[in-house]
């Protein structure tokens, strides 16, 4: 499964990119780092983190719980949501 991870930097982003620089990204075996932006302002970073056990969000977030808040929202691809989500076309007569 997918996640978007919204983190926000509770003390701004400097306290955040340390920790990294000194510890890395501190995930565990088997959640995935796919890709991330970071606002312009530097306020809040959107991580898109893979994983088969949810859990494992957990884990690595308490590693950062004292600087960064976050909002794990699970997602889906484009077009998973398109077949998903998408009215049936009409039944051609």
């Amino acid at each position: 499964m997918q996640y978007m991870i919204i983190e926000t930097f509770i003390q701004g982003p400097a306290s955040v990119y340390k920790r990294f620089r000194e510890r890395g990204r501190m995930a565990p075996d088997g959640l995935r780092y796919l890709s991330s932006v970071v606002s312009d302002d530097g306020s809040r970073c959107f991580q898109l983190m893979e994983c088969e056990d949810r859990s494992l969000l957990d884990v690595w977030m308490l590693a950062w719980s004292d600087i960064v808040a976050f909002e794990v929202v699970p997602v889906i691809s484009s077009a998973h949501a398109a077949e998903r989500f998408a009215p049936p076309l009409p039944s051609p007569r």
